[in-house]
């Protein structure tokens, strides 16, 4: 091993860290572990440069423990059984525990059409199916398709209640990420999941989806990314940390992860926390390593 890279390693990641081979494990009193999104690479898993099958080996290069996949770039194999088997394979094989899959264009749960809704809650079921064979805990879905607040709001109790009622058995979690539209206003989704009454289904709070409405590429609405951390956190069971662009001392220039992560850990949560890079200025693996790297100081400092 090249000393030089892992003094600087180390150096990144606090005295805590202790190498094992490529990854670094870390120490036992940060109150989360630190797992990646899938989508922190998609540039790479699109342009076909990185296969879906190797991304195991990635998260244990960038220092992870857990992986979260995206249903996006393995579409057509959540009945495949032998192409699971490999995937379950490549995650042990790297010391990588799978922890959900994020599931995007399989239908809108929030559809007030009953017919569209139940065909969308249909679509998710070989997700479910997927993710208990995989070994996750969870699923995470998407509260889109409504076009009235208290409709929408509705069509997605019904939605979860049955999504969740049909997981219950293989012991998967249903998600719900804050992802645009009215799922990004936290006083709609504290309505909903007040409702809910199935003990599997919860939130996955992102730090940064708080984009009510779009123009093109700009923002036009958006809501308070901490007054909806706050809301979103009593249902949660999963986390994203997403990130765009870093300031010189290696913090996110738009989000306040200590005052987050305070909130995170205030609220009890102590499972994985995902790193969801989405930003442009730096390559995809960079951008990782910064949002691994202010995670793991932010969580010594929250200590």
């Amino acid at each position: 091993m090249n000393t030089t890279l892992l003094s600087a390693g180390l150096a990144s990641m606090g005295a805590g860290a202790l190498p094992i081979g490529n990854m670094f494990t870390i120490e036992d009193k940060l109150f989360f572990k630190l797992s990646l999104a899938q989508w922190s690479l998609h540039k790479a898993l699109f342009d076909k440069k990185l296969d879906n099958l190797d991304f195991a080996a990635k998260s244990r290069a960038l220092g992870c423990e857990g992986i979260e996949y995206v249903n996006a770039f393995f579409k057509d194999k959540a009945k495949d059984m032998a192409y699971l088997k490999e995937m379950n394979k490549r995650a042990e094989n790297e010391g990588q525990q799978n922890v959900l899959i994020m599931i995007d264009g399989e239908g809108d749960l929030a559809d007030s059409n009953a017919e569209n809704r139940l065909k969308g809650i249909e679509n998710h079921y070989k997700w479910v199916e997927a993710a208990h064979f995989l070994g996750c805990h969870a699923i995470r879905v998407n509260l889109r398709g409504g076009k009235e607040m208290s409709e929408a709001a509705n069509a997605s109790v019904d939605s979860l209640t049955k999504l969740s009622d049909f997981a219950k058995g293989s012991g998967i979690n249903i998600l719900v990420e804050n992802h645009g539209g009215f799922s990004s206003n936290g006083v709609w989704m504290t309505d909903v999941f007040s409702r809910i009454k199935n003990e599997n289904c919860g939130t996955l709070p992102d730090f940064g989806n708080f984009c009510i409405t779009r123009k093109g590429n700009n923002c036009i609405e958006e809501y308070d990314k901490y007054k909806g951390m706050e809301q979103l956190l009593p249902f949660a069971k999963a986390m994203s940390a997403k990130s765009n662009v870093f300031d010189d001392q290696g913090n996110e220039r738009n989000i306040d992860y200590y005052r987050i992560m305070k909130m995170v850990k205030d609220s009890g949560y102590r499972g994985f926390v995902g790193i969801e890079f989405e930003g442009n200025e730096v390559s995809e693996e960079k951008g990782i390593e910064l949002t691994r790297d202010l995670l793991i100081k932010v969580g010594k400092e929250l200590a």
